[in-house]
């Protein structure tokens, strides 16, 4: 169980009516576990304004490191980017007030506007973006995301040290008010991209002062409508009010907590017992309470750009015959896992890029054929699954993905005789070994940064730094290259579509299983500014909290 020091706010509150009463010897011993854990707590702060739970402890604060959603949750409360994305999803200013776009569409100038500060007081200005995009591209920094700025002319060769003069990349400011970017293609989602949390500058002096410790309370120097406050491993991320922010006036909350939970049941209790008002992420609902709890008013569930999927580690045999990766892939019946495990109507899927994008068809990819997957494999040397070796399946903590696995882990005896093992890490640990490749096969989920097919599909180009599969394929690199810079948009998708087809169909890195329904609790009575978007981002500094409604209300 996650510890629980700070949060004696547990205690003593009473649910609104919405749940039976067969709940409750599950609360309370949750609640009295707190109650006995209580008295070894530290320092108690005071209640904040608002309570949120964020699934799990992030791996960083740091804009150019981070790579999952928790983590980009909290950074967006930290700093922003030359735009910046709204509660519904659309991108409009953030730093930037305004810009201009070349008839080519390729050089954009952005204005830094006018009394843009750091919450130390300081200059905002556009060498501080100049200089941060450069740190993303270092090689040295190591940025996974590094990606998103290739489509700035010269950054890709800068990062892959083809390139070793920064002044060569497209990227120029008058060191006050002006940031000029030449692409290297028309790029129609650029200004999304803008708004994404690797492009996000940071404050180089405190970066220069404090080393690896400038993302701490007190060292960390932000632009966003929050400052960091506190964090207390395990426990709580406490944010306030940033007084030098561009629009603090909109902002209502004071001070703001991200609880990182990652246990369902637990995360569950802090939000049923009012010790949070806002619970973020469908991993988070208790999977056999999901189908009581979405007939409540307090359950919104909505569409997202989001894949659930399994990722190979192609580098280690058998894994690297495209035979035994179809086989897996035929001998997985997502039907049972979306109607049994997940149980929100999530669309399960072979192809990797959601449906309903503007323009994009994609792929139907591989369903479910047990008799194909054990021709398959015995094809590939291991008929009725005799001598092959048996392998790791790796996930994060969690208690639906513990469930899938376990599903997943039962079809590959029954179907295909082949043994699976299961192996699970905490968050930080896992997105670790995604990295280092590490693992064998392992759960994986994407969730788009902006709404066109290629924020899928760039992932799996060779090298890219959310690739993690040690996968190469020289066409399809070619195509989505080629996609990247074609003007016309029908061309344009099919040749994604092509592309696509060669990821789910062929060639198999990865097998999708279902896309995402998005999933939050809270009271829409009490708490303003959340709105359902594709992209599943929820600004804290647009929602507000009404004062606690009287029991008959």
């Amino acid at each position: 169980m996650k510890n629980v020091c700070g949060r004696h706010q547990i205690l003593g509150k009473h649910h609104n009516g919405w749940l039976p009463r067969c709940f409750f010897p599950l609360f309370f011993s949750v609640a009295l576990l707190a109650a006995l854990l209580l008295p070894s707590c530290g320092d108690k702060l005071p209640s904040a304004d608002f309570v949120f739970l964020n699934a799990t402890e992030p791996e960083s604060l740091d804009p150019a490191i981070i790579t999952g959603q928790p983590e980009g949750r909290l950074v967006a409360m930290l700093f922003e980017g030359l735009t910046s994305r709204d509660k519904y999803g659309n991108t409009g200013p953030g730093m930037s007030d305004r810009w201009t776009i070349s008839p080519d569409g390729l050089t954009y100038r952005f204005h830094i506007r006018d009394g843009a500060k750091w919450s130390n007081g300081t200059a905002l200005t556009a060498r501080d973006f100049a200089i941060s995009w450069e740190r993303v591209l270092n090689p040295m920094t190591a940025s996974d995301y590094a990606e998103i700025l290739f489509y700035v002319d010269g950054a890709e060769d800068y990062n892959k040290g083809k390139l070793s003069d920064f002044n060569r990349v497209g990227v120029k400011s008058d060191n006050q008010s002006w940031l000029e970017v030449r692409l290297r293609a028309p790029t129609a989602f650029f200004l999304d991209l803008c708004a994404f949390t690797t492009t996000y500058p940071v404050h180089i002096p405190s970066i220069k002062k404090h080393g690896r410790d400038w993302i701490k309370p007190g060292n960390l120097v932000s632009n966003g409508a929050f400052t960091l406050s506190k964090w207390r491993i395990n426990d709580r991320i406490r944010f306030e009010k940033n007084p030098h922010y561009w629009r603090k006036e909109t902002v209502a909350m004071q001070t703001v907590d991200a609880l990182p939970i990652s246990h369902a049941t637990t995360a569950f209790n802090f939000y049923h017992t009012g010790a949070a008002q806002l619970l973020l992420d469908k991993g988070n609902v208790p999977p056999m309470l999901i189908r009581e709890l979405s007939k409540r008013p307090d359950f919104h569930s909505f569409p997202i750009l989001a894949t659930y999927f399994y990722r190979f580690n192609l580098t280690r045999p058998p894994f690297d015959d495209p035979r035994v990766r179809k086989a897996i892939a035929y001998a997985i019946d997502k039907d049972y896992i979306v109607k049994r495990i997940t149980r929100l109507g999530e669309p399960v899927t072979g192809s990797f890029t959601p449906s309903g994008l503007s323009g994009y068809t994609p792929p139907h990819g591989i369903g479910y054929s047990p008799d194909e997957a054990r021709r398959l494999l015995a094809e590939a040397g291991y008929p009725e699954g005799r001598n092959f070796p048996p392998f790791t399946l790796l996930y994060n903590r969690t208690e639906q993905d513990e469930n899938i696995a376990a599903a997943f882990q039962s079809m590959m005896k029954n179907e295909l005789n082949i043994r699976v093992e299961l192996r699970n890490q905490e968050w930080k640990v896992y997105l670790n070994s995604l990295s280092q490749l590490q693992y064998e096969m392992a759960r994986s989920s994407w969730v788009g940064d902006y709404a066109d097919p290629n924020t899928f599909l760039d992932c799996f180009i060779t090298g890219r730094g959310n690739n993690r599969t040690g996968w190469s394929h020289a066409k399809y690199d070619s195509l989505v290259n080629e996609a990247n810079r074609t003007v016309e948009s029908k061309k344009r998708m099919e040749l994604l579509a092509k592309a696509e087809k060669i990821l789910v169909e062929q060639e198999l890195p990865i097998i999708p299983v279902f896309h995402f329904v998005g999933a939050s609790l809270f009271d829409s009575r009490r708490l303003k500014g959340f709105e359902p978007n594709l992209i599943d981002e929820h600004p804290i500094r647009e929602m507000s909290l009404e004062k606690k409604l009287s029991q008959n209300q």
